[in-house]
Order: C-alpha cells, then structure tokens, then sequence
C-alpha cells in the first residue's frame, strides 16, 4: 500500500512512516521542513527507505510534486503548538497552516480519491469548561470529582460538549475536523479523525508547549530551569501521555479498516492508565536522570491552560481492538536513553 503522511518529518509523522515502511508498506513523507532538527529526521526517514517530498500544505501547487498514486493519506503536519496564536500577530500564520493547509489535505484526497486519517488533538474541548469542574487538591495533583457530560470515569469522552473558547490552535483543529466530515459526507472520502492527547518518546523534539513531558525530561537533562506555571504554581496540574508506539500501534489498525468509516472520531490518549502530574513528572526525571533541579513556581494562569485532562478511550479500544501498553516511567526512560545515545547529533537543537 502506498501511504502519504503530510508532516512526514515531524516527531508523530516520522515516527508513523518508519513503522509502516518496516511493515512493507511504500510511505511518502510530504513535508515544508520548517522545523528546527527537520533535517535530522529527514535523514532517518530516508536510511529507512521512504520516499520524501518537499512540500508545503498551505500551497496546493506543492501538492504536484507527488508522482505516486496513494491510498491513504495520515494528515499530522500541523503546528502542534497550542502557545501559537495566543498573540494576534501569530493568529493568521495558525489558520493558514492547521486550516487551509488541512483543507487542502482533503481537497487533494477527493481529487485523487485517498481515504484519510485526520491527527487532531484534544485541545478542541474547550478550556474554560474543563478548567470549570470542581476538583480535588491532594498531596500531589489534582482529581476532578464532578460528575458532567462528557466524562466517564475513565476521563474525556467524545460527548463532552464543545461549546466555549479552547484557543485559536483548538478552534483551527475543530474546525478542519468540522470540514472533513463534510468531505466524507459529501463526496464519500473515507476518513476518521484521532483527537490525540500528549505523545512523547524517542525523536521528539521537546519544547514545552507542544511536548511538556519531554520538555521536562530535557531541561533536567542539561540542568536547566524549570518552572511549575499557573494554579498557585504547585505543579498539581494533570494531563495523560501516550508513548508513540502506541498510536503508531492504533494507526496500523486503523488503515486496515478505514474505508468503512466517514468521519468518526475517536479519543486518543494515556487515559487513566498513564498520566502524571507535572509534580509527579519531577520526581519521575529526577529519578530517570540523577539530576536535582530546583522547579520555580509562577502562580498566575496563562491563557488556554488546561488544569486536567485525561483521555477516555474506551470507543478506540473496542473498535480496534487496542489498548494503551507504555506507561509514564517506561515512556520516559524510553525518551532518555534516546536522548543519551544521541547526544552529539542533538547537542545543536537543545543545547546553545
């Protein structure tokens, strides 16, 4: 099968082509390389045998350059910075890229008829209902303890309600999500959509509004400061982490079945299995890497913060059979020893 995954040479995109292509499976991987440390993953999705296009989504013409025909395309070349856009003068680069750029993904695969798997995030429920429950303080987190639509006592479901403000990254995410079911409405292009939670492991390039985890794991790595932002600053605040393996685990299921679907959507995340709270994350690199780190605390909210959130994934573990198997100290390891084997090939990136 050939496969075309836009953001190919992104943490999530790479990572997706590299299992696939050892699968058998021909992978083009479409991608602008904008990113600092692209290269570096250009390099390793090349000695692995796939195909790479440059390519910028925004511009439909760039979309020319691909001469293979594919079946499926994995559209995850979003900007998966959630900071991004909270200042107006950064407001029409996140539309252009999260929405246009999407809608040009769809464009493309109606025209040449490619079913879809659309990477959105769990950023389109809206912050100040989430933010809004009423939770529990306890040594080292917070626990919501409400009882509202849209949560399970595994977390997050797919019913939570959608109206309210969730930034202007979660707004562009929702609404191509939006879009695409009219796609596949419209003029039968089979997708399904993956509102995705925090991924980390090896190969992400951890900044901490896109890859907090990792970004904690680094900064004590090179001894850097740290600071617990928001909520009093105690570092209670919770979120769930997938280890990448798992999704590129679900993602394989799911390319196996995708024609039967038309836009579903289905809750992706470490759940009530694996989350930690930034506390937690502390104790957990500090164990990982020896390392002592002083973590400052600034108690004042920043905008579109997220107090807690954890995945419920019951309708993607009984559709496809799958399950979460990478839990917090694993991931983390995982991520450092390919820090360590890495270190002179990454020095430039985090360090200087």
């Amino acid at each position: 099968m050939n496969i075309l995954i836009t953001g190919g040479c992104g943490f999530i995109g790479s990572n997706l082509a590299i299992a696939l292509k050892l699968d058998g499976h021909d992978v083009i991987c479409f991608d602008n390389l904008s990113r600092r440390g692209s290269e570096i993953i250009l390099s390793r999705v090349l000695s692995h045998g796939c195909i790479f296009v440059h390519g910028d989504i925004r511009n439909r013409e760039d979309f020319s350059k691909i001469k293979q025909q594919c079946e499926i395309m994995i559209e995850c070349s979003a900007e998966p910075s959630v900071m991004v856009g909270t200042k107006g003068s950064e407001a029409m680069f996140m539309i252009e890229n999260n929405l246009i750029g999407a809608i040009n993904c769809f464009e493309y695969c109606r025209k040449h008829e490619l079913s879809i798997i659309f990477l959105s995030t769990s950023r389109v429920y809206p912050y100040n209902t989430l933010n809004g429950f009423h939770y529990e303080e306890n040594k080292m987190r917070f626990e919501y303890s409400d009882e509202q639509l849209g949560v399970s006592s595994s977390g997050i479901t797919v019913e939570f309600p959608l109206q309210g403000y969730r930034s202007l990254y979660g707004a562009t995410k929702l609404s191509a999500e939006h879009i695409l079911q009219e796609y596949s409405s419209n003029y039968g292009v089979p997708s399904l959509i993956n509102r995705c939670s925090v991924i980390a492991g090896p190969w992400q390039l951890g900044k901490i509004d896109q890859g907090v985890f990792t970004y904690w794991l680094l900064n004590h790595h090179h001894k850097r400061p740290l600071q617990y932002i928001g909520w009093g600053g105690k570092g209670k605040q919770v979120r769930d982490i997938l280890h990448i393996d798992d999704l590129t685990g679900l993602v394989k299921q799911q390319i196996k079945i995708i024609s039967k679907y038309a836009g579903q959507v289905f809750n992706v995340g470490g759940g009530r299995l694996s989350n930690l709270s930034l506390l937690e994350t502390t104790e957990l690199c500090q164990q990982i890497t020896g390392n002592q780190l002083e973590v400052l605390s600034h108690p004042q909210n920043r905008p579109v913060d997220v107090l807690w959130y954890i995945t419920d994934n019951c309708m993607a573990e009984k559709e496809f059979g799958w399950s979460v198997t990478k839990m917090p100290a694993e991931i983390l390891t995982d991520t450092y020893k390919w820090l360590s084997d890495n270190e002179q090939l990454l020095k430039n990136i985090f360090i200087g």
